[in-house]
């Protein structure tokens, strides 16, 4: 298990916590309604991860009542299998919309500042951790291991500063969209809009630059999928080759994504214009379940739409170190896993 941490603050004034011991075994997952039963949790606490990650929607607020989100937050910390995850295993946690504060909410959201609060306050984020107090948003870092073992966990705020989603017409998304198990939304077309805000655009940056190994980039929503009609980074453009071209002009070596937010959970794999595949395992959900899953030219091999969460596993004792990502199912069981080494994502000198 990690052990020995400490915090500091980067220049950007990011908190980062480092440990000395490399993770093996990350989990993560997403989309778990408090409202029901969440047995899954048992097969999670079975792994004894060195570290699990809420990638968002850790709870459906979906409210303007802070005591409201408060309460919905009670009910997940007074579940038998939650509270074995947090006494047990290193948490990090990112929202998406629905414990934001509402669905596909942006920048625009009334009570961010109240949510935000109250999420930290229920993941035990100490009251000097500048997730409290940034101006735009609680996007965070943590690194963990030394030397040629280490792991950096990046995970950016797609929620504080989102500008506005691009919309389809109700009649396109009902004669064209609907039947084609794509959502309602389009790439924005209006120039400089992004979802993540200049200042913490200048973080990802550095954090890019940093050392690690592997650079793990955590995000609330699905990266690599061209267009889904449903929420993406695929709807904001510019952010997304922004991300690709800061990976080839800072020669950034070890990028692995892993996502949530979509109710079915999947591979994608993208080498358009890069030195090297990015890999994303979208893990989706702890609860949730949606059947009408969105093309995606990307998907390696099929998906699924039962409730799953994720594992990345690292073999350390290699010369290569072996790296698996695996999607696993309420009883652990693997339902899909791709394996590569690190120097396959790793071609810079």
């Amino acid at each position: 298990m990690i052990v020995k941490i400490v915090t500091v603050v980067s220049i950007l004034m990011s908190t980062c916590t480092f440990a000395t011991t490399a993770p093996s075994k990350i989990l993560f997952g997403s989309c778990g309604h408090q409202d029901k039963a969440i047995p899954i949790f048992d097969a999670i606490n079975n792994e004894n991860a060195d570290l699990f990650l809420f990638l968002g929607d850790n709870i459906y607020g979906d409210t303007n009542d802070m005591k409201v989100l408060a309460s919905k937050y009670q009910k997940l910390g007074e579940k038998p299998g939650f509270k074995t995850l947090r006494a047990n295993t290193p948490i990090i946690a990112m929202w998406d919309d629905h414990d934001f504060g509402q669905n596909d909410a942006g920048k625009e959201y009334a009570h961010k500042e109240a949510s935000r609060q109250i999420m930290l306050d229920f993941f035990d984020v100490p009251n000097s951790d500048i997730r409290r107090s940034r101006p735009d948003g609680i996007y965070t870092s943590a690194m963990y291991g030394e030397g040629m073992q280490t792991v950096r966990v990046i995970m950016p705020d797609l929620r504080w500063n989102r500008d506005a989603l691009a919309h389809v017409s109700e009649f396109e998304y009902y004669t064209k969209r609907k039947a084609n198990k794509q959502g309602p939304y389009s790439p924005t077309k209006i120039e400089g809009a992004s979802m993540l805000g200049e200042m913490q655009w200048q973080w990802l940056e550095q954090e890019l630059q940093k050392p690690g190994v592997i650079k793990l980039i955590s995000s609330s929503l699905q990266l690599l999928p061209d267009f889904t009609g449903w929420e993406s980074w695929a709807n904001f453009p510019d952010d997304r080759d922004r991300l690709f071209a800061l990976i080839k002009q800072h020669k950034v070596n070890g990028v692995i994504i892993v996502s949530g937010d979509t109710h079915w959970g999947e591979i994608s794999k993208y080498s358009d214009n890069l030195d090297y595949p990015l890999i994303e395992m979208t893990s989706s959900g702890l609860t949730e379940k949606w059947k009408d899953v969105s093309p995606n030219k990307h998907r390696v091999g099929h998906y699924t739409h039962e409730v799953n969460y994720g594992d990345l596993s690292i073999d350390w004792q290699s010369a290569d170190p072996m790296i698996s990502l695996k999607l696993k199912g309420i009883d652990g069981k693997v339902i899909m896993q791709t394996q590569f080494t690190l120097s396959s994502i790793s071609p810079y000198k």
